[in-house]
């Protein structure tokens, strides 16, 4: 009887992702240790890829693809969406907005009746209120939660128009024939804010004028006020409401100075991208495949290689070059255990968006059966929380 009370204990508290792992036809996915991949399958504007590996002890990228209707209305408009959501500090953040971004966003596509800039903007507006009110909630029992975050990429195709927008250093990728050559040139679609990059940390000094030590060069790593490397998420709301910096936060998360006006900001940078008959594939990832692989080394890896395990061959790629900077053999490192594994690599999502010109110019109007796959084949019931793990300092 005790024998089986304490094996009851270690599955609760037993930091497992596999237990959230959706076994149902739904998902479609594979499942190799701590790898899952869907190599193909088809969306309404073409085909798609996608991978996941884990590294760190909970899962802390979500990601999403949702194609067919775009609104809560069956009229329309009909396209392709792509989330991807690298979480720092626990899995709390991410998850969040992978139950709440998509659902937000077809409530304003159908306020408007089409997708727009605006229709986004509102989406992670609302995505980001929600997980505020959720701290606020839960800030008597688990106050860490403040120091929880996201970086949150979204991809979506709908007409003739390629919508991304980007919190964080996520980063989408535009793959594109060159008749003469029959090359493929990578484009890079999405915006990046992370305190690396001269720009975003020229953006916080003016932003904040009377702050010295808005960013800080930290073991050789820029951060925002020594804590966090990027400057815009959701969540991380221990730095946009100062009611949140305070005790029972832990120590090393509170600022000696107390702050005014919001240190991170949840405004995400959009773009629009005309697609064009040679564009060819969009590659939506976390920073961890791009710690490893350049644009352009992505987009020739895709290109040269059947369209059928595009994801988990990149993410293979990039745990190839993780294994070689460690000078140790690709055999081994997957043989580490996810925790120890953080130490090699972070978590990385990718997913592959291949172009079909012919149904996507007329994808918008065309109904057709709704698609969603959720990366890594993790379904979490709605508001749920993780076990309760201690934040770290996170590079965002």
């Amino acid at each position: 009887m005790l024998s089986r009370l304490m094996n009851l204990l270690k599955a609760c508290f037993r930091p497992r992702s596999d237990r959230f792992i959706h076994k149902n036809a739904d998902t479609g996915g594979h499942q190799d240790g701590l790898l899952w991949y869907k190599d193909t399958g088809q969306h309404v504007n073409g085909e798609f890829s996608m991978a996941v590996v884990q590294a760190n002890n909970l899962l802390e990228d979500q990601s999403r693809l949702e194609s067919g209707c775009l609104s809560t209305h069956e009229s329309g408009p009909y396209g392709t969406f792509v989330g991807v959501y690298d979480g720092h500090g626990g899995p709390e953040t991410s998850r969040y907005v992978n139950d709440h971004l998509f659902q937000h966003l077809k409530r304003f596509t159908y306020e408007q009746q089409s997708m727009s800039v605006d229709v986004i903007r509102k989406a992670y507006q609302a995505t980001e209120e929600g997980f505020l009110s959720l701290v606020a909630r839960q800030w008597p029992m688990t106050p860490q939660l403040a120091a929880v975050g996201s970086c949150c990429l979204v991809g979506v195709v709908c007409g003739t128009n390629l919508y991304v927008a980007n919190l964080g250093d996520s980063r989408a990728v535009l793959g594109r024939a060159i008749k003469e050559t029959e090359e493929y040139l990578a484009i890079q679609l999405s915006a990046e804010h992370n305190a690396c990059i001269e720009s975003v940390r020229q953006e916080l000094q003016l932003l904040h004028p009377d702050d010295s030590q808005i960013v800080v060069l930290k073991h050789n790593v820029w951060r925002v006020k020594g804590l966090i490397q990027i400057s815009r998420s959701i969540g991380d709301v221990y730095l946009k409401k100062a009611e949140f910096n305070r005790e029972p936060l832990y120590p090393k998360f509170r600022l000696r100075e107390p702050f005014k006006k919001p240190i991170l900001s949840a405004d995400p940078s959009i773009s629009v991208h005309k697609l064009l008959p040679h564009d060819k594939f969009a590659i939506f990832a976390s920073d961890g495949l791009w710690e490893h692989l350049t644009n352009q080394e992505a987009v020739d890896i895709v290109q040269k290689h059947s369209r059928t395990g595009s994801a988990r061959r990149l993410v293979k790629t990039a745990l190839q070059e993780a294994a070689k900077k460690r000078e140790m053999r690709y055999s081994d490192l997957k043989k580490i255990d996810r925790g120890v594994r953080r130490h090699f690599h972070d978590d990385i999502t990718v997913i592959v968006l291949f172009l079909d010109s012919s149904l996507i110019s007329k994808a918008s109007s065309v109904k057709g059966p709704n698609i969603s796959v959720r990366g890594g084949g993790i379904n979490f019931p709605s508001n749920s929380l993780a076990p309760c793990t201690t934040p770290t300092e996170t590079t965002g």
